[in-house]
């Protein structure tokens, strides 16, 4: 049945801004599925430069996994072939944020990670293992630019379906590496100190589980977020306080990879297949030890369900059709086919 709640609006203490649930806009929970999108290249197109055999077509390889494999190999990092920063510019220098435009070079790496070699394969089609490949693909993508002085933000994303930005239909993700921490990120600390400073806690890690748990492991919980900007998104955190995403380890990677799964084959069949956008937000790369305490990394996956209008464009604030508290009722009830 359709909610019976009055509109309220939420704060978003995790990202300081406001959220409004309007019921009034909303069908059922259950009625908000993707509706399906005719992809030209799905049916037809078979290979691509992403595939096994096309590797000559990609730009430079940085690595791949299994690393001593030729034709065989399972995940591939590659630079990006049209990248939105040049790793060739001089890096630089530290910049002050000051009154006036600041212009700097576009210094700063692109990175593609070439999820399967296979064509048709999605990472919900992947062994849980294998989808933990992916996650340590990215970890040691960080260690390797962390290493480098000039680079202060590592963003990790996902584009799948065309309206969600994926350029290509082969499953991949993506890495940038920024010389500055962008305002996001930057606006994400101040809040999380500003509830730290009030609590003496981190505000992720004291973030409900009741009524907002879809599943748990035995190092993450999956839960729609209290003030959720999107109908049905989901975050997935670190149990124990972690600021840092490189952090992981092989045992959590493996968990992470099982639960990461799930939630994207529940939001798949539960919502048709929509196109979604998942992000790691994790902390900006040279932290100050002070805020270590209320930095804490999670994973944000959005399914793209509605469109952003000039309200939200004028205000940052957002409408959501959806109480996450529905949400979740709808997400935990997916039987997942064996």
């Amino acid at each position: 049945m359709a909610t019976s709640r009055s509109a309220e609006i939420r704060k978003d203490a995790v990202h300081n801004r406001w959220v409004i649930f309007s019921p009034a806009r909303a069908r059922r929970p259950s009625d908000f599925k993707a509706k399906p999108v005719p992809n030209p290249n799905s049916k037809t197109q078979t290979e691509c430069p992403f595939c096994a055999g096309h590797e000559h077509e990609c730009a430079p390889e940085i690595f791949r996994f299994p690393p001593e494999s030729t034709s065989d190999w399972r995940i591939r990092v590659i630079q990006n072939l049209y990248p939105a920063l040049s790793r060739e510019l001089d890096p630089p220098p530290n910049i002050e944020c000051g009154g006036g435009p600041v212009t700097v070079t576009g210094f700063g790496f692109h990175d593609v990670v070439i999820e399967s070699p296979a064509h048709p394969i999605h990472l919900t089609d992947l062994p849980p293992a294998q989808v933990a490949d992916v996650l340590l693909a990215y970890k040691k993508r960080i260690d390797q630019l962390r290493a480098l002085d000039s680079i202060k933000y590592v963003q990790v994303f996902k584009n799948h379906g065309a309206s969600a930005g994926a350029s290509m239909s082969h499953s991949h993700s993506q890495i940038m590496a920024l010389p500055i921490v962008p305002p996001t990120a930057s606006a994400r600390i101040q809040s999380m100190k500003e509830y730290f400073d009030q609590t003496g806690k981190c505000g992720i890690c004291q973030i409900r589980q009741d009524d907002l748990l879809i599943d748990e492991s035995s190092h993450f919980i999956s839960v729609a977020p209290f003030a959720a900007t999107f109908p049905f998104e989901i975050w997935i955190i670190p149990r124990n306080h972690s600021s840092h995403f490189h952090d992981l380890d092989s045992d959590k990677a493996s968990d992470l990879g099982r639960l990461l799964k799930l939630m994207l084959v529940k939001m798949s069949l539960q919502l048709n297949n929509p196109p979604y956008n998942f992000m790691i937000h994790s902390a900006p790369l040279q932290i100050d030890s002070t805020q270590l305490p209320f930095s804490h990394w999670f994973i944000q996956i959005v399914p793209q369900l509605t469109v952003m209008g000039g309200f939200e464009l004028g205000t940052g604030c957002y409408i959501n059709p959806v109480f996450p508290e529905d949400a979740v009722k709808v997400l935990r009830e997916v039987t997942i086919p064996n």
